[in-house]
């Protein structure tokens, strides 16, 4: 078998290099390429592109793809993998994709060509539940917009919050959506003595945590509520107008997850008009914001940008990770 993998800004070809010494172990031929940018914020453009139009909507260069009929199975990141590229790929079988979603790649073509799509699920979950208790702690401390008065040489006391800075402990911590990285959510913050309760209807009782049997009852209980569900059809907006209003005036709102999960204009107004108590937001509808975002008037909210799943730890165990998987996929 010989397989192709194409490196970039984050999982560079040293990383490949060492993260698929177990596919070249098993007798697997593999070639590495380089599809690096001339930045981050370059790849981090082209993958926008290829999330909002689709893999057809950024060309790679003709010369990484030369000889690309002769191999089985294609290893990518961001680079995308449309029906240009499977078309030559004539004696491909697989395509493995090194994060956990397969926006770059045209899965439905692929199918149709008898090619199998294998993604990394959980990847990054550590990075992402890490971070999002750093924005829960942020958002309810003060953190980031202490650190950004400080530099205006203000020395700041006066917080959109401060008749209600809380502690975790005793706190309810509510999730939506309780898979990998939920339940590490659940796990770190039960260190901060919080009660954890989650709502997640195809997850069981977890011992330790509460299920809530309804997201409305969820909602109305939490003193921080923090997303973690996948985007689908049944998903897309589950957090809106109504579910914002559900919230206590003291809550605090978490999204490191995907922005389509939320009804933006609602959290906005939300925010706006005080009716929660703060916001920390990792994703957005339009990225990068743009200058006149309504995000960037508040003074409830902490922003990021879209940083939940970035560590240097969470990109170098990705490729031994697929590595392992697809081999374990061939035994099956």
């Amino acid at each position: 078998m010989k397989a192709i993998a194409f490196g970039d800004n984050l999982i560079d070809v040293s990383m490949l290099k060492v993260g698929l010494t177990t596919l070249e172990n098993a007798g697997i031929d593999v070639t590495i390429r380089d599809w690096s940018h001339e930045s981050t914020a370059a790849l981090q453009a082209d993958n926008l592109k290829v999330e909002q139009h689709g893999p057809e909507a950024v060309n790679v260069d003709d010369s990484l793809l030369k000889d690309i009929d002769q191999f089985d199975l294609i290893i990518t990141q961001f680079m995308p993998i449309g029906k240009k590229i499977i078309d030559r790929a004539k004696n491909l079988k697989y395509i493995g994709v090194l994060r956990g979603g397969i926006e770059n790649v045209d899965a439905e073509y692929a199918k149709s060509k008898g090619i199998k799509v294998m993604n990394t699920a959980g990847r990054n979950a550590r990075a992402v539940a890490e971070f999002t208790v750093g924005m829960i702690l942020a958002e309810t401390r003060n953190i980031a917009r202490t650190h950004a008065a400080m530099e205006k040489d203000i020395w700041l006391k006066d917080f959109p919050n401060k008749d209600y800075i809380p502690e975790l402990g005793g706190k309810t911590i509510g999730i939506a959506g309780f898979g990998h990285i939920g339940q590490l959510v659940g796990q770190f913050l039960k260190g901060f003595d919080a009660n954890v309760i989650f709502y997640d209807k195809y997850v069981d009782e977890q011992k330790g945590f509460t299920k809530i049997d309804s997201l409305d009852e969820l909602i109305k209980r939490s003193d921080v509520l923090t997303i973690h569900m996948r985007v689908t059809p049944e998903t897309d907006h589950i957090i809106n107008a109504k579910r914002i209003a559900e919230l206590k005036p003291t809550a605090y709102f978490i999204n490191t997850a995907r922005a389509e999960l939320v009804d933006e204009d609602a959290l906005l107004t939300a925010l706006e008009q005080g009716k929660i108590s703060g916001a920390a937001v990792d994703t957005f509808n339009n990225e990068p914001l743009p200058p006149d975002s309504r995000f960037l008037k508040l003074k409830n909210i902490t922003l990021t940008s879209h940083l939940a799943g970035s560590t240097a730890d969470a990109f170098r165990n990705t490729p031994k990770l697929f590595a392992e998987r697809f081999m374990a996929s061939l035994q099956e």
